[in-house]
């Protein structure tokens, strides 16, 4: 017998649930070992709008204190009924300017010694983000939101971030 007893029981006679938690893995150069990590992978889905800081912001954060890598992903919208070839120079001129404004972006990121990348796609921009998680094996989604008025019934519902937010697999962390 090694010495450990099992938890006394409950009143009723129940066994008491056992509600040790393991000890982290010894961290290494200030990081947990992955496998005590909360997030390992965070996708950051922007707009490129003026407004995204604070989304980018606690992502950066979140990604320090995790040690996780983080994806940052710009949607051009594709423009419904016109096929993607009719408006090539328009699609290369929007994806050049992105991954330039990525690039900004994910030096933040790098400064802190995280593991970034950035990607550009075309399409529907819940659809991609959703299918970016999924192919990414994504622990946390994080993505500014705007605030929705609660006296303008039904305005807002039909936002990027609600249809995300609905469907995804990872939880996902709005940021007003």
């Amino acid at each position: 017998m090694s010495g450990v007893r099992p938890p006394a029981p409950a009143r009723g006679g129940a066994q008491a649930a056992d509600t040790r938690v393991p000890a982290p893995s010894a961290a290494r150069n200030g990081r947990l070992a992955v496998e005590d990590r909360m997030f390992k992978h965070i996708l950051v889905p922007i707009d490129l709008g003026d407004r995204q800081g604070r989304a980018l912001r606690t992502a950066r954060d979140l990604a320090v204190q995790s040690g996780a890598r983080v994806t940052l992903l710009h949607v051009i919208h594709h423009v419904p009924d016109l096929p993607l070839g009719e408006l090539r120079g328009f699609y290369r001129r929007l994806e050049k300017t992105s991954r330039r404004r990525l690039a900004e972006a994910a030096k933040e990121f790098a400064a802190r010694g995280l593991p970034v990348r950035a990607e550009v796609s075309i399409g529907d921009p819940a659809r991609e983000i959703l299918r970016v998680a999924a192919a990414g094996k994504v622990d946390l989604l994080v993505m500014g939101s705007h605030s929705v008025k609660p006296g303008r019934h039904g305005r807002g519902w039909g936002t990027t971030s609600y249809k995300v937010g609905l469907v995804c697999r990872c939880p996902v962390l709005l940021v007003k």
